[in-house]
């Protein structure tokens, strides 16, 4: 039978239609691949992996290192993260980034599970929490680092080749170490949450550990670069452990509902600098500014509190917004973070992108909780509404992306342009499964430190050090105050790249309906006149 016109009109509009439903977004028109850079973020935690790498492993330049970590003490200390571009296991940053891993999923885990990468986040934060598990090996010891940074410093060698002492350190009641028990209990406890509904075993064994930890922190409490000597010139505790403590406090309580935390919090809020310290950075170091807002964020979601409850958690949350007001430049008196020309937040020239992308999520994340609550930032120049917040965020998290005055990606890998000689042994050496011969610890300095080319190995997903305070950045591997990557500074954009992401869709989808309303409008239109 042959087909009418008017059949043909509809038959024509129901096909355009169809094709685009069908077109699916990637990105935003003309703007930034969100989902490649929280895909290739993923990749980076597997190259930084010690230990016996799984049949899954994607980094293929990577094999097995640190077989032997733990075996000098008698206890089996393999596995976890090479914190950046050395071999030293150092037990405060790793637990950090796992912290920060944790809350950007629970955060921005169905973002992230709608972009396909849910398993990818949930090996990132095991291979962590699995390690932290061998690491207490008692209710009051804790094995916080493997390797000596001075002898690993010395040589520039492959994982794969490690010639240096993998001497391992630990906490006990004789030698304590609060900061980094109660880190560790804070990770395992925000790891607890991520694990609940997908494994509930490994999630209440993981509580076990975090609540084990916490009662060794507080209880023996002391500063942990005194019991570790080792660590001082590398990850020192400046702003002791009284930031670690309440964090961990919080963490718990998220974790288990129990009304000691956070009574533990407002306990412990004065003593410990929580409702005292108005701070401007917020790093593996000094938590505070996280600990604010998520006290915040229990206050703002309400729930059984106590009047004195709720007036302590007020003063948290007057802290958390002297930090997000500073990081905007709505404080007075000069009390805000500094920036670039380019409009880069600026702290301090080593490895200062570790900042931005701290503050960059702990925006994100509170504006969606002003967003929830209705509510607006309350700075000293007047109120913020939720969308400034985020918008602030979004233009740190796009100029670490390559919208900068360089044209440089500082997440390597991404982009056309992006740094070639990141600070890092494994990736500025030939690959072991390329070329097994041994290469000794001088003899990594003499070929490939020294190099101009680039590395043969690229860190996908590692974001560097980042520019200086004028927006320059000086791509050698000699200079690794800008070229160096650590886990920390890519764990916290893992939660922010999905939101952006999953914004971007929203409008693309939004602007995809819109031309489907136009071309049915516009054809209905034809087929009247015809």
């Amino acid at each position: 039978m042959m087909e009418t016109h008017g059949e043909k009109i509809t038959r024509l509009i129901s096909f355009s239609l169809l094709f685009l439903l069908s077109m699916q977004p990637i990105f935003a028109r003309g703007g930034l691949d969100y989902r490649d850079a929280l895909t290739k973020s993923f990749l980076y935690f597997e190259a930084q992996r010690s230990g016996h790498l799984p049949y899954n492993q994607r980094v293929m330049w990577r094999g097995h290192s640190g077989l032997t970590d733990g075996l000098e003490q008698g206890v089996d200390l393999v596995g976890g993260y090479y914190d950046a571009g050395d071999h030293v296991k150092f037990g405060l940053p790793m637990a950090f980034t796992i912290t920060m891993l944790s809350w950007s999923i629970l955060e921005y885990g169905a973002e992230v599970k709608n972009m396909g990468e849910y398993g990818h986040a949930l090996e990132a934060i095991k291979w962590g929490t699995d390690y932290f598990i061998k690491a207490h090996t008692q209710p009051n010891e804790l094995w916080v680092q493997v390797g000596d940074g001075d002898a690993d410093h010395y040589c520039w060698q492959r994982p794969e080749d490690m010639t240096t002492s993998r001497h391992a350190y630990k906490i006990d009641t004789e030698n304590p170490g609060s900061e980094v028990a109660a880190e560790t209990a804070a990770a395992m406890a925000a790891a607890s949450i991520v694990f609940k509904q997908s494994d509930p075993h490994y999630s209440h064994l993981l509580l076990h550990h975090a609540r084990q930890l916490f009662d060794f922190g507080d209880k023996w409490r002391g500063k942990y670069d005194k019991s570790v000597r080792a660590v001082k010139s590398y990850y020192p505790s400046v702003s002791g452990y009284g930031d670690e403590l309440l964090w961990a406090a919080l963490w718990l309580h998220w974790a288990t509902g129990s009304g000691r935390y956070v009574e533990y919090l407002v306990e412990n809020a004065d003593e410990f600098g929580g409702t005292g310290w108005a701070v401007s950075e917020f790093s593996w170091d000094i938590k505070y500014a996280g600990v604010q807002v998520l006290a915040s964020k229990l206050l703002m979601e309400g729930g059984n509190l106590t009047k004195n409850q709720t007036r302590k958690l007020e003063e948290f949350k007057l802290k958390a917004e002297h930090y997000l007001c500073s990081c905007l430049g709505k404080n007075k008196d000069d009390n805000n973070v500094r920036r670039t020309p380019g409009g880069l937040l600026f702290v301090r020239q080593w490895n200062n992108l570790q900042y931005v992308v701290g503050a960059t999520f702990l925006l994100t994340a509170f504006s969606d909780y002003l967003s929830r609550s209705n509510q607006q930032l309350r700075c000293p120049t007047g109120n913020v509404p939720a969308e400034e917040l985020f918008s602030f965020a979004k233009s740190q998290a796009d100029y670490i992306l390559g919208s900068n005055p360089e044209g440089l990606s500082y997440l390597v890998g991404f982009g056309h342009k992006f740094p070639k000689q990141v600070h890092h042994r494994a990736a500025s050496t030939v690959a072991f499964k390329e070329d097994k011969g041994f290469i000794g610890c001088i003899q990594g300095f003499d070929v490939w430190y020294i190099r101009r080319k680039g590395n043969p190995n690229v860190l996908i997903g590692a974001i560097v050090g980042g520019p200086n305070s004028n927006d320059a950045f000086d791509d050698r591997r000699g200079n690794y105050m800008q070229t160096e990557a650590c886990t920390y500074n890519t764990a916290p954009m893992v939660g922010v790249f999905a939101k952006l992401y999953h914004l971007e869709q929203k409008k693309e989808e939004r602007h995809h309906l819109k031309q489907h309303e136009q071309l049915f409008e516009g054809l209905q239109g034809q087929r009247s006149w015809m």
